[in-house]
C-alpha cells in the first residue's frame, strides 16, 4: 500500500514542480509578475496544441500499435495549409505560396466572418488534407511492421519537409511565412490577443479529448486494443486488421493536421527549420512515453511534464554560467531529455499514469449494477437472548 500511495503522488509531483520552475526561474528573471503571467499563457498555448499530437500519437500507437515516425510530415502540412487558407494573396517579391484565400471566406461580414470562419475552414482543411496523406500512405506503409515502418515514415517526413525548402513558389521555400493571422486577431489587442487563443487551444483540446475517451472506449476502441496485443488473435475473430489500422491511422492523422493549424495561428510564422525531426517529431513521442502509452489523460500530462521541462532549460541559458556551459546548453538539453526518458522506463515503464485495464463504460456500470453488497457483520438478532445464567 506505501509503495501504491507513493507512485500515485508522482504525476502530482512532477506537475507541481514543472509549474514551479516555469513560474520560479521567470519570475526572477523579470521581477514583474504581469511579464511572468504572459510568458507562462505562452508556455501553456505551446504545451497545449503539442497535447492535441501527443492525444492522436496516443491513439496510432498507444492504442493501435502503429509505429508513426514520421508526424513532423503532418505537422508541417497541417500548418502550411492553414497558413495558406486563411493568409492574403502574395502581394510582394519576398513571399511566394499558393492559395490565399483567407479574404474570399468572409462569406457574411455582418456575422464578422472574418474574424473566425477562415480559421474554421482552415482546421477542417489541414485535417482533411493530412487524412487523405495518410489513408493515401496507408496503403504501401501499413504493411510493414515496427521498425521497418518507422524508417519508411520518417523517410516520408524528410521529403516533405524537403519539398517545403526546394519548391519556392509552394510555401516560400526557406524564408519565413509570416503573418498569419489569428482568430479574432483584429479586434483584440497584443496582449489580450494570447489569452483568447490559449481558450480556443485549450477549447480544441477537450474537444479532441473527449471524442478520443468516447471512441477507446466503444467497441472500436477495443478492437483497437485487441489488435495492438495479438493481431492474428484480432483476425482470427473475424476482424479486418488492416481496415482498423488504416482508420486509427487516419484519424490520428487528421488530429495531427488541424493540430498543425492551431500551432500556425500561434506561432503567426512558420519555416521548414520549424519541422525538424527533434521537435515535430521525438519530442511528441518522449510525452507520449513518459506521460503514459495508451492513456489519453498520461498524453496531457506527459505534454505538459515534457514542455515543462523543455522550456526550463531554455530559460536557465539565460543565467550567467560558466562558457563551457553556456555554449553546450542546448546540447546538454537533448541529453537530459534522454536522460528522461530512460528515467521513465527504468523506474515507470508505463508512465505516470499508466493505462487502467478495462472493458467499457458500459460493462461497468451494468457490473455495479449487479455486484452484491459487500459483506459486513451480521446485524443484531431482535430475538431476546437466552439467560445463561
Amino acid at each position: 500500500m506505501k509503495r501504491v500511495s507513493v507512485e500515485s503522488l508522482v504525476p502530482t509531483a512532477c506537475v507541481v514542480v514543472v509549474t514551479a520552475l516555469i513560474l520560479g526561474i521567470s519570475f526572477e528573471q523579470t521581477g514583474d509578475p504581469e511579464r511572468t503571467l504572459r510568458f507562462y499563457v505562452s508556455f501553456l498555448s505551446v504545451a497545449t496544441v503539442l497535447a492535441i499530437f501527443a492525444l492522436a500519437l496516443n491513439l496510432q500507437w498507444g492504442y493501435t500499435g502503429v509505429f508513426n515516425f514520421g508526424v513532423a510530415a503532418f505537422f508541417l502540412i497541417g500548418a502550411y495549409t492553414a497558413a495558406i487558407v486563411t493568409k492574403e494573396p502574395d502581394r510582394t517579391d519576398f513571399e511566394e505560396y499558393i492559395g490565399g484565400y483567407g479574404p474570399d471566406l468572409d462569406v457574411a461580414p455582418f456575422l464578422a466572418t472574418d474574424q473566425w470562419f477562415p480559421f474554421l475552414v482552415a482546421v477542417l482543411v489541414s485535417g482533411t488534407v493530412c487524412g487523405v496523406l495518410a489513408f493515401l500512405l496507408s496503403f504501401p506503409t501499413l504493411r510493414l511492421r515496427e521498425d521497418y515502418l518507422a524508417i519508411t515514415m520518417i523517410g516520408v517526413a524528410e521529403l516533405t519537409r524537403r519539398i517545403a525548402i526546394e519548391e519556392q513558389w509552394l510555401v516560400n521555400g526557406t524564408r519565413n511565412l509570416g503573418n498569419i493571422p489569428g482568430p479574432f486577431q483584429n479586434v483584440l489587442d497584443i496582449n489580450d490577443y494570447r489569452y483568447v487563443f490559449l481558450a480556443v487551444a485549450i477549447s480544441f483540446l477537450l474537444l479532441v479529448f473527449f471524442a478520443l475517451e468516447r471512441s477507446v472506449r466503444s467497441p472500436w476502441g477495443r478492437v483497437l486494443r485487441a489488435l495492438r496485443e495479438d493481431e492474428m488473435a484480432a483476425e482470427a475473430s473475424g476482424k479486418n486488421v488492416r481496415a482498423y489500422r488504416t482508420q486509427a491511422f487516419v484519424l490520428g492523422a487528421v488530429i495531427m493536421g488541424a493540430g498543425g493549424a492551431m500551432y500556425a495561428f500561434g506561432a503567426r510564422a512558420i519555416a521548414p527549420e520549424t519541422f525538424t525531426h527533434y521537435f515535430a517529431t521525438f519530442i511528441i513521442w518522449t510525452m507520449v512515453i513518459v506521460g503514459g502509452s495508451g492513456n489519453n489523460k498520461g498524453a496531457l500530462l506527459g505534454a505538459y511534464v515534457v514542455w515543462g521541462f523543455w522550456q526550463s532549460t531554455l530559460l536557465i541559458q539565460s543565467y550567467d554560467l560558466p562558457d563551457v556551459v553556456q555554449v553546450r546548453i542546448p546540447f546538454i538539453r537533448d541529453m537530459l531529455l534522454g536522460l528522461l526518458i530512460v528515467l521513465a522506463l527504468l523506474f515507470m515503464p508505463h508512465g505516470l499514469l499508466p493505462e487502467r485495464a478495462r472493458v467499457s463504460v458500459w460493462a461497468e456500470r451494468a457490473a455495479r449494477r449487479v455486484r452484491p453488497p459487500p459483506a459486513g457483520p451480521a446485524p443484531p438478532s431482535a430475538e431476546p437472548q437466552e439467560d445463561k445464567a
